[in-house]
């Protein structure tokens, strides 16, 4: 089990696991390579909410070696492999409440050129989804079990930027989990190119969702 500061405690357990979603809206993740750090803001969260959701690794109680994270401290990274990616999570709620947020789309900033040449990409495609982005700031499975903030992952607690709209969906390529498909638990600035499956015309180009 990791031990947490008491800074993050109270981050990832004040609220219920959707709001502490939209609040990690505008936080900076900085993750320390031998390139250098590289940096960027979370634009997009999905929510998942322990037993209860048909669509969470813990659905039913379910605990194993693969998604055991999920039961340890608030502030727990949770890695997990997803086809040729591996996913970044945080982990919320006390220890034992199978509770956390998937990291699904972060806005580059620092160390840009990078995270090009992990990706063999530029642009919003650079880290405009869950496995690019850790692709683009070459995060590995080393990660899961970790605490933020101690190693090389850390996450500023204070946004920022503020988005000037948090939009909400149901999650993305979740299919066959009755009303959990369907469930409003993904949150992402609207009108940011680095939203996954956003549309041209929606973005705004100037500011990116945020207020000025």
């Amino acid at each position: 089990m990791t031990i947490i500061n008491a800074q993050l405690t109270k981050f990832f357990t004040d609220g219920t696991t959707p709001e502490i979603a939209q609040r990690l809206l505008g936080c900076r993740i900085q993750y320390e390579t031998p390139n250098g750090p590289l940096t960027g803001l979370i634009v997009e969260t999905e929510a998942y909410v322990g037993p209860s959701d048909a669509a969470a690794h813990a659905f039913a109680g379910r605990r194993t070696k693969r998604n055991e994270a999920l039961y340890d401290a608030p502030g727990t990274i949770y890695m997990f492999q997803s086809r040729q990616y591996v996913l970044l999570n945080f982990i919320t709620q006390p220890v034992d409440v199978p509770e956390g947020i998937l990291i699904r789309g972060v806005e580059p900033e620092q160390g840009i050129e990078t995270m090009q040449a992990n990706r063999g990409t530029s642009g919003a495609s650079l880290t405009n989804g869950p496995g690019k982005l850790t692709q683009a700031f070459g995060m590995f499975m080393a990660l899961n079990q970790t605490p933020l903030n101690v190693g090389a992952l850390s996450l500023d607690l204070l946004p920022v930027r503020h988005p000037n709209q948090v939009a909400s969906s149901a999650h993305i390529g979740v299919p066959n989990k009755g009303e959990w498909t369907s469930a409003p638990l993904r949150y992402f600035v609207a009108s940011n190119p680095y939203v996954s499956k956003i549309t041209k015309k929606t973005i705004d180009q100037a500011h990116h969702g945020w207020r000025a």
